[in-house]
C-alpha cells in the first residue's frame, strides 16, 4: 500500500528530514583521517537526541535478525550499505557512506551521502560524483503523474553510461509513516512502467553504485552488504516529496 501523506503528516516528515540533513552535515564535517566510525555514530546519536528525536536505525530489525546496533550506518570502500559503526579508524584514501534515519512525532526521514577521507583516487572520486549526479537526475523524474520506473531508468542509464554498475539487490523505498514503505524504488528499470506518482508521496531515492560488477554479498555480521568483487561502492540518498510541480527535497539544509 502506497501512502499519500496529508499536509500535517508532511510537516512532521519535513521536521524529521531536517534533523537527518543536519546530522549528515555534522558527520561529514568530522570525517577525517584517524576518526573512528564509532565516534561519528556517537556524535550523530547525541545530535539527534538533542533535537527530541530518535535514531531510526538503532534496534531496527529485518527478517527476525538481531536489531541494528548503531544509530547510523557507516560503510567504507567495498561496503555498499548497512556498515556497523565501531572501532574502525578512517584512513587516507577511504570513502565512507553515512546513512541516517530519524523518527520524530512518529514520522521518519532518511538520507545518505558518501564522503572522501583525505585524498582519494580519481576512480573513487568519479564514482562518488556519478552516483550523486544520478540521484539528482532520478529526483527530477519524481513528478506527479509520472511513472515510478522513470526514476529507476534515469539512474540506471546515467550510471551505466559512465561505466559503473547499479546494485540490483537493494532499492529505495517509500518513507514517512514507517521507515520502509511501499513502493520499492529500484535503481534500474524501464521508463513508463511502475506505479503512477501522485502528489503527497514521500520517497527515499538512493542509488547504490559499484565501480565493478553489481553483485553483492552480506558480511558475517549479518548486516553489512559488500561488493562481491571487492570493488568500491558509493551511496547517496534523499527523501523527497512529490508535488504538483518540481519535486521537493526534504533532507536538505
Amino acid at each position: 500500500m502506497i501512502y499519500i501523506k496529508t499536509k500535517k503528516e508532511i510537516d512532521f516528515i519535513r521536521e524529521s528530514c531536517k534533523i537527518v540533513a543536519e546530522t549528515l552535515q555534522l558527520c561529514k564535517a568530522n570525517v577525517r583521517v584517524g576518526v573512528t566510525t564509532g565516534e561519528l555514530d556517537k556524535m550523530a546519536e547525541d545530535y539527534i537526541l538533542s533535537n527530541s528525536a530518535i535514531p531510526a536505525f538503532k534496534g531496527y530489525s529485518q527478517g527476525g535478525a538481531a536489531g541494528f546496533p548503531g544509530s547510523i550506518c557507516t560503510s567504507l570502500n567495498d561496503e555498499v550499505v548497512h556498515g556497523i559503526p565501531g572501532n574502525i579508524v578512517l584512513k587516507e584514501g577511504d570513502i565512507i557512506s553515512i546513512d541516517v534515519g530519524v523518527v520524530k512525532n512518529g514520522y521518519f526521514g532518511d538520507a545518505a551521502l558518501s564522503v572522501a577521507v583525505g585524498t582519494i583516487s580519481e576512480e573513487k572520486q568519479r564514482l562518488m560524483d556519478v552516483t550523486e549526479k544520478s540521484l539528482y537526475l532520478g529526483i527530477e523524474q519524481a513528478v506527479e503523474n509520472g511513472r515510478l520506473h522513470d526514476i529507476s531508468a534515469t539512474v540506471q542509464h546515467y550510471v551505466e553510461a559512465n561505466g559503473f554498475s547499479i546494485v540490483r539487490d537493494l532499492c529505495g523505498h517509500g518513507v514517512g509513516k514507517y521507515l520502509h514503505e511501499d513502493p520499492s524504488i529500484p535503481n534500474y528499470g524501464k521508463k513508463g512502467t511502475g506505479p503512477k506518482l501522485k502528489r503527497g508521496m514521500t520517497l527515499a531515492i538512493e542509488p547504490m553504485v559499484n565501480a565493478g560488477k553489481y553483485a553483492v554479498v552480506t558480511g558475517k555480521d549479518g548486516w553489512t552488504v559488500l561488493t562481491a568483487d571487492g570493488s568500491a561502492s558509493a551511496h547517496f540518498e534523499h527523501t523527497i516529496l512529490v508535488t504538483n510541480g518540481k519535486p521537493e527535497i526534504l533532507t536538505t539544509n
